[in-house]
Protein backbone atom coordinates (compact mmCIF):
# COMPACT_ATOMS: atom_id res chain seq x y z
CA UNK A 1 0.00 0.00 0.00
CA UNK A 2 1.22 3.47 -0.79
CA UNK A 3 1.79 5.61 2.26
CA UNK A 4 0.57 9.14 2.83
CA UNK A 5 2.93 11.26 4.90
CA UNK A 6 2.08 14.54 6.56
CA UNK A 7 4.93 16.89 5.77
CA UNK A 8 4.31 20.62 6.16
CA UNK A 9 6.26 21.75 3.12
CA UNK A 10 5.93 18.87 0.72
CA UNK A 11 2.73 18.34 -1.24
CA UNK A 12 1.74 14.68 -0.97
CA UNK A 13 -0.80 12.40 -2.63
CA UNK A 14 -2.18 8.94 -2.07
CA UNK A 15 -2.59 6.89 -5.20
CA UNK A 16 -5.92 5.14 -5.53
CA UNK A 17 -5.93 1.50 -6.56
CA UNK A 18 -7.14 2.23 -10.05
CA UNK A 19 -6.06 5.80 -10.60
CA UNK A 20 -3.00 8.04 -10.58
CA UNK A 21 -2.06 11.40 -9.26
CA UNK A 22 -3.50 14.51 -10.78
CA UNK A 23 -1.75 15.86 -13.82
CA UNK A 24 1.52 17.51 -12.90
CA UNK A 25 2.12 21.17 -13.65
CA UNK A 26 5.46 22.66 -14.71
CA UNK A 27 5.80 23.90 -11.13
CA UNK A 28 5.37 20.45 -9.55
CA UNK A 29 7.63 17.39 -9.59
CA UNK A 30 6.22 14.00 -8.58
CA UNK A 31 8.55 11.56 -6.80
CA UNK A 32 7.77 7.87 -6.29
CA UNK A 33 10.14 6.62 -3.60
CA UNK A 34 10.93 3.63 -1.44
CA UNK A 35 10.11 4.55 2.14
CA UNK A 36 12.75 5.63 4.62
CA UNK A 37 14.03 9.04 3.50
CA UNK A 38 11.13 11.24 4.62
CA UNK A 39 13.22 13.37 6.99
CA UNK A 40 15.85 14.13 4.36
CA UNK A 41 13.21 14.70 1.72
CA UNK A 42 11.32 17.17 3.87
CA UNK A 43 14.33 19.42 4.36
CA UNK A 44 15.75 19.01 0.86
CA UNK A 45 12.45 19.49 -0.96
CA UNK A 46 11.84 22.66 1.01
CA UNK A 47 15.28 23.97 0.01
CA UNK A 48 14.72 22.91 -3.61
CA UNK A 49 11.37 24.71 -3.74
CA UNK A 50 12.94 27.89 -2.35
CA UNK A 51 15.68 27.75 -4.98
CA UNK A 52 13.53 26.89 -8.00
CA UNK A 53 9.89 27.60 -7.17
CA UNK A 54 9.12 23.97 -8.03
CA UNK A 55 7.02 22.07 -5.49
CA UNK A 56 7.51 18.36 -4.88
CA UNK A 57 4.77 15.76 -4.59
CA UNK A 58 5.99 12.64 -2.77
CA UNK A 59 4.51 9.15 -2.64
CA UNK A 60 6.24 6.44 -0.58
CA UNK A 61 5.87 2.66 -0.76
CA UNK A 62 7.97 -0.48 -0.83
CA UNK A 63 10.40 -0.69 -3.75
CA UNK A 64 8.41 -3.45 -5.45
CA UNK A 65 5.19 -1.49 -5.11
CA UNK A 66 6.82 1.56 -6.69
CA UNK A 67 7.82 -0.42 -9.78
CA UNK A 68 4.42 -2.11 -9.91
CA UNK A 69 2.78 1.31 -9.99
CA UNK A 70 5.06 2.44 -12.79
CA UNK A 71 4.08 -0.65 -14.78
CA UNK A 72 0.37 0.05 -14.32
CA UNK A 73 0.81 3.68 -15.34
CA UNK A 74 3.07 3.03 -18.33
CA UNK A 75 0.46 4.32 -20.79
CA UNK A 76 -0.14 7.40 -18.63
CA UNK A 77 3.03 8.11 -16.60
CA UNK A 78 2.70 10.08 -13.37
CA UNK A 79 6.18 9.90 -11.84
CA UNK A 80 8.95 12.33 -12.73
CA UNK A 81 11.61 10.90 -10.40
CA UNK A 82 11.82 7.31 -9.16
CA UNK A 83 13.81 6.19 -6.10
CA UNK A 84 14.04 2.53 -5.06
CA UNK A 85 16.48 0.06 -3.62
CA UNK A 86 18.14 -2.41 -5.99
CA UNK A 87 17.33 -4.61 -7.85
CA UNK A 88 14.03 -2.80 -8.41
CA UNK A 89 15.58 0.25 -10.04
CA UNK A 90 17.30 -2.14 -12.48
CA UNK A 91 13.97 -3.82 -13.09
CA UNK A 92 12.38 -0.46 -13.87
CA UNK A 93 15.19 0.34 -16.32
CA UNK A 94 14.95 -3.07 -18.01
CA UNK A 95 11.21 -2.60 -18.56
CA UNK A 96 11.60 0.84 -20.13
CA UNK A 97 10.12 2.67 -17.15
CA UNK A 98 13.10 5.04 -16.85
CA UNK A 99 14.76 7.37 -19.31
CA UNK A 100 18.53 8.02 -19.36
CA UNK A 101 19.81 11.19 -17.76
CA UNK A 102 23.41 11.90 -16.81
CA UNK A 103 22.88 13.55 -13.43
CA UNK A 104 25.33 16.29 -12.54
CA UNK A 105 27.89 14.94 -10.07
CA UNK A 106 27.44 11.28 -11.04
CA UNK A 107 31.16 11.11 -11.83
CA UNK A 108 31.76 11.37 -8.08
CA UNK A 109 29.55 8.35 -7.36
CA UNK A 110 31.81 5.32 -7.02
CA UNK A 111 28.98 2.97 -6.12
CA UNK A 112 25.90 1.91 -8.04
CA UNK A 113 25.24 3.69 -11.33
CA UNK A 114 24.20 2.74 -14.83
CA UNK A 115 26.60 3.51 -17.69
CA UNK A 116 23.70 4.63 -19.87
CA UNK A 117 22.41 7.00 -17.21
CA UNK A 118 19.20 5.16 -16.31
CA UNK A 119 19.95 5.32 -12.60
CA UNK A 120 22.50 6.45 -10.03
CA UNK A 121 22.85 5.93 -6.27
CA UNK A 122 21.78 8.94 -4.24
CA UNK A 123 22.05 7.67 -0.62
CA UNK A 124 24.27 4.79 0.48
CA UNK A 125 22.64 2.29 2.81
CA UNK A 126 23.09 -1.22 4.21
CA UNK A 127 20.90 -4.15 5.17
CA UNK A 128 20.48 -4.60 8.92
CA UNK A 129 18.31 -6.38 11.47
CA UNK A 130 16.60 -5.01 14.56
CA UNK A 131 15.70 -6.57 17.91
CA UNK A 132 13.75 -5.42 20.94
CA UNK A 133 16.22 -6.54 23.64
CA UNK A 134 13.77 -5.90 26.48
CA UNK A 135 11.34 -8.43 25.02
CA UNK A 136 13.81 -10.84 23.44
CA UNK A 137 16.02 -10.85 26.52
CA UNK A 138 19.16 -10.95 24.40
CA UNK A 139 20.51 -9.91 21.02
CA UNK A 140 20.75 -12.83 18.58
CA UNK A 141 24.34 -13.44 17.54
CA UNK A 142 23.77 -15.54 14.43
CA UNK A 143 21.19 -16.44 11.82
CA UNK A 144 20.94 -19.87 13.43
CA UNK A 145 19.93 -18.25 16.73
CA UNK A 146 16.76 -17.04 14.99
CA UNK A 147 15.66 -20.64 14.46
CA UNK A 148 15.21 -21.13 18.21
CA UNK A 149 11.55 -22.03 19.02
CA UNK A 150 11.46 -19.18 21.56
CA UNK A 151 11.13 -16.83 18.58
CA UNK A 152 7.98 -18.52 17.26
CA UNK A 153 5.57 -15.79 16.15
CA UNK A 154 8.11 -13.13 17.11
CA UNK A 155 10.04 -12.72 13.83
CA UNK A 156 8.95 -10.99 10.66
CA UNK A 157 10.89 -9.90 7.59
CA UNK A 158 9.70 -8.01 4.54
CA UNK A 159 8.84 -10.14 1.55
CA UNK A 160 11.52 -10.87 -1.07
CA UNK A 161 10.36 -9.69 -4.47
CA UNK A 162 8.16 -7.00 -2.95
CA UNK A 163 10.43 -5.02 -0.64
CA UNK A 164 14.02 -4.02 -1.32
CA UNK A 165 15.20 -4.91 2.18
CA UNK A 166 13.40 -8.25 2.06
CA UNK A 167 14.98 -9.08 -1.27
CA UNK A 168 18.34 -8.17 0.27
CA UNK A 169 17.77 -10.74 3.04
CA UNK A 170 17.32 -13.49 0.46
CA UNK A 171 20.33 -12.30 -1.53
CA UNK A 172 22.63 -12.05 1.50
CA UNK A 173 21.73 -15.59 2.54
CA UNK A 174 22.37 -16.78 -1.03
CA UNK A 175 25.82 -15.21 -0.97
CA UNK A 176 26.57 -16.79 2.41
CA UNK A 177 25.00 -20.23 1.97
CA UNK A 178 24.36 -20.69 -1.74
CA UNK A 179 20.91 -20.55 -3.32
CA UNK A 180 19.67 -23.88 -1.99
CA UNK A 181 21.20 -23.22 1.41
CA UNK A 182 19.34 -19.91 1.60
CA UNK A 183 16.05 -21.61 0.75
CA UNK A 184 16.68 -24.36 3.29
CA UNK A 185 17.35 -21.78 6.00
CA UNK A 186 14.31 -19.61 5.20
CA UNK A 187 12.12 -22.71 5.06
CA UNK A 188 13.19 -23.51 8.64
CA UNK A 189 12.77 -19.88 9.72
CA UNK A 190 9.17 -19.94 8.49
CA UNK A 191 8.19 -21.78 11.68
CA UNK A 192 8.94 -18.56 13.60
CA UNK A 193 7.89 -16.04 10.93
CA UNK A 194 4.68 -14.06 11.46
CA UNK A 195 4.01 -13.74 7.74
CA UNK A 196 4.64 -11.57 4.67
CA UNK A 197 5.08 -7.80 4.70
CA UNK A 198 5.34 -5.65 1.57
CA UNK A 199 6.95 -2.79 3.51
CA UNK A 200 10.01 -2.96 5.74
CA UNK A 201 9.23 0.37 7.37
CA UNK A 202 6.01 -0.97 8.87
CA UNK A 203 7.96 -3.56 10.86
CA UNK A 204 9.81 -0.97 12.95
CA UNK A 205 6.89 0.07 15.20
CA UNK A 206 5.93 -3.59 15.65
CA UNK A 207 9.38 -4.38 17.02
CA UNK A 208 9.49 -1.23 19.13
CA UNK A 209 6.12 -2.07 20.74
CA UNK A 210 7.14 -5.68 21.31
CA UNK A 211 4.48 -7.16 19.03
CA UNK A 212 7.38 -8.96 17.38
CA UNK A 213 10.95 -9.17 18.64
CA UNK A 214 13.07 -9.31 15.49
CA UNK A 215 12.75 -7.91 11.97
CA UNK A 216 14.91 -6.94 9.06
CA UNK A 217 15.58 -3.34 8.17
CA UNK A 218 18.31 -1.07 6.90
CA UNK A 219 20.84 1.03 8.74
CA UNK A 220 19.57 4.40 7.56
CA UNK A 221 15.92 3.81 8.35
CA UNK A 222 16.56 2.01 11.64
CA UNK A 223 18.95 4.59 13.11
CA UNK A 224 16.60 7.40 12.07
CA UNK A 225 13.71 5.65 13.82
CA UNK A 226 15.72 5.22 17.02
CA UNK A 227 16.72 8.90 17.02
CA UNK A 228 13.47 10.49 15.86
CA UNK A 229 10.78 8.10 17.11
CA UNK A 230 12.63 6.86 20.21
CA UNK A 231 12.11 3.32 18.94
CA UNK A 232 12.89 0.64 21.50
CA UNK A 233 15.10 -1.56 19.37
CA UNK A 234 18.74 -1.89 18.46
CA UNK A 235 20.54 -2.90 15.28
CA UNK A 236 22.45 -6.14 14.85
CA UNK A 237 24.10 -8.09 12.05
CA UNK A 238 23.65 -11.88 12.38
CA UNK A 239 26.84 -13.86 11.96
CA UNK A 240 27.41 -16.70 9.55
CA UNK A 241 28.26 -20.17 10.91
CA UNK A 242 31.95 -19.18 10.81
CA UNK A 243 31.26 -16.17 13.04
CA UNK A 244 31.78 -13.59 10.29
CA UNK A 245 29.30 -10.72 10.10
CA UNK A 246 28.46 -9.22 6.73
CA UNK A 247 25.85 -7.01 5.14
CA UNK A 248 24.76 -5.91 1.70
CA UNK A 249 25.06 -2.47 0.16
CA UNK A 250 21.51 -1.45 -0.82
CA UNK A 251 21.66 2.22 -1.79
CA UNK A 252 18.62 4.34 -2.49
CA UNK A 253 18.97 4.76 -6.24
CA UNK A 254 17.20 7.28 -8.45
CA UNK A 255 16.19 7.54 -12.07
CA UNK A 256 14.13 9.82 -14.30
CA UNK A 257 10.69 8.44 -15.12
CA UNK A 258 10.05 7.50 -18.75
CA UNK A 259 7.83 10.09 -20.45
CA UNK A 260 7.79 12.03 -17.20
CA UNK A 261 5.08 14.72 -17.08
CA UNK A 262 7.66 17.24 -15.86
CA UNK A 263 10.98 15.83 -17.02
CA UNK A 264 12.72 19.20 -16.86
CA UNK A 265 11.74 19.64 -13.23
CA UNK A 266 12.67 16.03 -12.53
CA UNK A 267 16.16 16.55 -13.92
CA UNK A 268 16.60 19.67 -11.80
CA UNK A 269 15.56 17.80 -8.67
CA UNK A 270 17.91 14.89 -9.41
CA UNK A 271 20.80 17.31 -9.96
CA UNK A 272 19.99 18.96 -6.65
CA UNK A 273 19.74 15.71 -4.65
CA UNK A 274 23.17 14.64 -5.89
CA UNK A 275 24.70 18.08 -5.39
CA UNK A 276 27.41 18.62 -2.80
CA UNK A 277 25.00 20.79 -0.82
CA UNK A 278 22.34 18.09 -0.49
CA UNK A 279 24.77 15.21 -0.03
CA UNK A 280 26.42 16.97 2.92
CA UNK A 281 23.12 16.82 4.81
CA UNK A 282 22.03 13.21 4.29
CA UNK A 283 23.59 11.83 7.47
CA UNK A 284 22.60 14.75 9.71
CA UNK A 285 19.02 14.74 8.45
CA UNK A 286 18.36 11.04 7.86
CA UNK A 287 21.30 8.84 8.97
CA UNK A 288 22.14 8.00 5.36
CA UNK A 289 25.61 8.07 3.84
CA UNK A 290 26.51 10.27 0.86
CA UNK A 291 26.61 8.51 -2.48
CA UNK A 292 29.31 10.95 -3.59
CA UNK A 293 32.86 9.88 -2.76
CA UNK A 294 34.01 13.50 -2.46
CA UNK A 295 31.59 14.27 0.38
CA UNK A 296 32.51 13.32 3.95
CA UNK A 297 30.19 14.79 6.61
CA UNK A 298 31.48 15.47 10.11
CA UNK A 299 28.21 15.32 12.05
CA UNK A 300 27.40 12.94 14.91
CA UNK A 301 24.97 10.90 12.82
CA UNK A 302 27.65 10.12 10.25
CA UNK A 303 29.84 8.84 13.08
CA UNK A 304 26.91 6.78 14.44
CA UNK A 305 26.44 5.03 11.09
CA UNK A 306 30.14 4.22 10.91
CA UNK A 307 30.08 2.91 14.47
CA UNK A 308 26.98 0.77 13.84
CA UNK A 309 28.66 -1.00 10.92
CA UNK A 310 32.11 -1.32 12.48
CA UNK A 311 33.56 -4.78 11.94
CA UNK A 312 30.88 -5.73 9.42
CA UNK A 313 31.93 -6.66 5.88
CA UNK A 314 29.99 -4.76 3.22
CA UNK A 315 29.23 -6.83 0.12
CA UNK A 316 28.62 -5.20 -3.27
CA UNK A 317 26.20 -7.33 -5.28
CA UNK A 318 26.17 -7.85 -9.04
CA UNK A 319 22.72 -6.37 -9.49
CA UNK A 320 22.56 -7.20 -13.19
CA UNK A 321 22.87 -10.88 -12.33
CA UNK A 322 20.51 -10.49 -9.40
CA UNK A 323 17.85 -9.05 -11.68
CA UNK A 324 18.34 -11.78 -14.27
CA UNK A 325 17.67 -14.42 -11.61
CA UNK A 326 15.11 -12.48 -9.58
CA UNK A 327 11.85 -13.96 -10.87
CA UNK A 328 13.13 -17.52 -10.60
CA UNK A 329 14.63 -16.87 -7.17
CA UNK A 330 11.42 -15.34 -5.83
CA UNK A 331 9.37 -18.21 -7.23
CA UNK A 332 11.72 -20.71 -5.58
CA UNK A 333 11.51 -18.76 -2.32
CA UNK A 334 7.70 -18.74 -2.36
CA UNK A 335 7.64 -22.50 -2.88
CA UNK A 336 10.17 -23.08 -0.11
CA UNK A 337 8.32 -21.11 2.56
CA UNK A 338 4.94 -22.51 1.49
CA UNK A 339 6.20 -25.96 2.48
Amino acid sequence: MFRKLVLPVVLLAILAACGGTSAASPTTVTVYSADGLADWYQARFEAFTKQTGIKVQLVEAGSGEVVSRLQKEKSNPQADVVVTLPPFIQKAAAEGLLTPYQVAGRDQVKGLKDAEGNYVAVVENYLSFIVNPARAGQVPKSFDDLLDPRYKGKIQYSTPGQAGDGTAVLLLLQLQRGKQGALDYLSKLEANNVGPSASTGKLQPKVSKGEIWVANGDVQMNLASIANDKSAFRLFFPAQPDGKRSTLSIPYTMGLGADAPNSEGGRKLMDYLLSNEAQQTVSAEAFGLPARADVTPSDANFTAVREATKGVEVIQADWTKVLADLDADVEAYNKAVAG
